[in-house]
């Protein structure tokens, strides 16, 4: 009889996170023994700390460690085989790539890691260097993160998760709207450019499929389960047919939505400038996957991947 092979330990960093919290959740269900990084400077964050206690009931270890100490994050990698790191950065971006950085030097000395999963779950900032300023430097920022794991030979996998269907599907890819209108829709050009909608829990199961897989190590996995690259008019339609409704759809141009990014702050500016790449260049979905790059749900066809329907119903 074959003999399972046995399961990575994984440590995961920012697991109280968006995506951080549904990683560990898939890495327990996958029956993996899960670390979950708590912070010394927690402080007085109740609603993080009550998470990292449910993590606990579920079977998580927590373990303690922080940035400014060096030898704690060292003494955490060490438990694990497999590191993900998946500290948000929507705010502080800098901040997020000095923590990254802190993580890849305690990697480094540990010496024991198998594969290291930096904090990515986007666009492949690989394909990015022509992005629009100030939006790039969130892809310049990630390729430091790479190229100091690269150069300190650590094994890894990125994964590309394309866009995350809470942010963008449920809002029709309207800016500044998480669920979907009943009335009137902006087009975003001709809203003819295909995306990619990955819901968030899919995107937590396809990463941990990865991790003990020889076929992902030092490779970018993408995520494009096949029923779900669709334009924004292909979305708008899914919706329309669910509300029996046909909303009033109103253009957008290239010009007018540039035009737009001048007078708001470098956050804003920065959120704009990803919309521009995804839904004006279609930078997702306009090129192969090739070289360096591998396919999850060609990887794993047993994932059930949601479909961008079956997502949607929820707000009806």
């Amino acid at each position: 009889m074959e003999m399972e092979m046995e399961k990575s330990r994984v440590l995961v960093v920012g697991g109280t996170g968006y995506i951080g919290r549904r990683i560990v959740k898939a890495s327990l269900e996958a029956g993996h023994p899960t670390y979950v990084l708590q912070r010394a400077e927690i402080g007085l964050d109740i609603d993080k700390l009550q998470m990292l206690l449910s993590f606990k009931k579920q079977g998580a270890h927590l373990v303690e460690a922080s940035y400014s100490d060096h030898q704690s994050l060292v003494e955490a990698v060490k438990l694990a085989d497999v590191v993900i790191s998946a500290i948000s950065g929507a705010h502080i971006r800098s901040h997020q790539i000095l923590l990254q950085l802190k993580l890849v030097e305690a990697i480094k000395e540990a010496g024991n890691v198998k594969k290291f999963l930096p904090s990515e779950f986007g666009m492949d900032p690989a394909r990015m260097a022509h992005g629009l300023a100030p939006g790039r430097i969130t892809f310049d920022e990630k390729m430091v993160v790479r190229k100091a794991i690269e150069e300190a030979g650590i094994p890894r996998t990125y994964v590309s998760a394309n866009c995350f269907a809470g942010y963008f599907a449920g809002g029709l890819c309207q800016i500044g709207r998480i669920t979907p209108a009943r009335d009137r829709v902006l087009i975003l050009g001709d809203g003819n450019a295909k995306a990619i909608f990955v819901d968030e829990d899919d995107v937590a199961a396809y990463t941990i499929k990865a991790i003990d897989d020889p076929r992902t190590l030092n490779k970018t996995v993408y995520l494009r389960p096949q029923e779900n690259i669709l334009s924004q008019r292909e979305l708008v339609e899914i919706w329309e047919s669910l509300i029996g409704k046909t909303l009033e759809k109103i253009q957008v141009p290239e010009e007018e939505f540039l035009d737009s990014m001048k007078d708001v702050d470098i956050v804003q500016q920065i959120g704009l400038g990803h919309y521009y790449q995804v839904f004006y260049e279609g930078c997702l979905t306009n090129f192969e996957i090739g070289g360096q790059g591998v396919e999850a749900s060609q990887l794993y066809p047993e994932v059930n991947y949601t479909r961008v329907r079956d997502y949607l119903k929820q707000y009806l």
